[in-house]
């Protein structure tokens, strides 16, 4: 293989959305990429590390170990990128079958979509721009209540099954919790679960969860950061306080829709998507 295939760790974190610096320790704690070396002594990395790393983060998405991870990794490869994923295709697939609630047949769209691409593709490019679409369809009166809390609640399910096992590992501890009054926590799974693809452990607390029950729990996981989300900023200001209080005491971020405005609180601000802002924290604290 000519070096102009190989790729630079730049290009594979770029490419896998792994951080070079949990890549290295991949390398170093599991054997999971083995690079060779340019004429000019720099480590360059196969397309076939690449599947390995995607591999990974595959398994740790099911909620194995990342010893545990590696090893099958290293034994098998997904190849994603040769499977179809077409994702508006496969999100008009899942709105008809969640619509006609129908659940056997989105528990199907969802098996397929997971095996074609890997867990950030379907999280950016499916699970999350479907949730938008139900929120505007329910807006406009195009989906009645009944089948958004249907469509929710086997997506939930399904994100949770994900999530088995998301507090095991190695990697830094972080606690999420909806604010007071916010019921919405979809988003906020997913940000775990992109987290936990990142080597995070994950202490979930849910939705309309008191503060000083984050309080308590904070005090017992002992995370490296307190995320609290909601889809608007008045519950942020509404509990202003108490946040502020609780990010005296450990490292706050504010997530979701509703953190993308000034709310009065120190805090570190995570707006965006789950995937974006899960890669963001992960190379903040690297």
């Amino acid at each position: 293989m000519t070096d102009a295939a190989l790729l630079r760790i730049g290009e594979l974190s770029r490419r896998s959305g792994v951080s070079p610096e949990l890549l290295r320790a991949w390398e170093r704690r599991y054997g999971l990429l083995h690079p060779t070396r340019s004429t000019g002594g720099l480590r360059l990395y196969s397309p076939e590390d690449l599947e390995r790393v995607r591999a990974m983060q595959h398994h740790l998405s099911t909620g194995l170990a990342a010893a545990e991870a590696a090893a099958l990794a290293a034994a098998t490869s997904l190849e994603p990128a040769d499977l179809p994923f077409p994702p508006v295709a496969a999100r008009r697939e899942l709105e008809v079958a969640l619509s006609a609630f129908d659940e056997a047949r989105a528990q199907g769209v969802i098996d397929s979509t997971l095996a074609a691409t890997t867990l950030d593709t379907a999280l950016s490019e499916f699970f999350m721009p479907y949730l938008r679409e139900l929120g505007e369809r329910w807006q406009r009166g195009e989906a009645s209540v009944a089948q958004e809390h249907f469509a929710s609640s086997v997506l939930r399910g399904r994100l949770l099954g994900l999530a088995r096992g998301w507090d095991r590992g190695l990697g830094p501890r972080i606690l999420l919790a909806c604010a007071p009054g916010e019921q919405h926590d979809l988003g906020l799974i997913a940000f775990g679960l992109a987290l936990r693809a990142r080597s995070w452990r994950i202490g979930y607390l849910g939705a309309d969860t008191p503060l000083e029950s984050v309080a308590s729990a904070a005090s017992a996981f002992e995370p490296a950061f307190v995320v609290i989300s909601s889809v608007t900023p008045e519950l942020f200001s509404a509990n202003r306080g108490e946040l502020r209080a609780l990010g005296r005491d450990y490292s706050l971020a504010l997530g979701g829709a509703g953190a993308a405005g000034d709310v009065g609180v120190k805090a570190r601000l995570l707006p965006g998507g789950p995937v974006e802002e899960a890669e963001r924290l992960t190379r903040l604290t690297a």
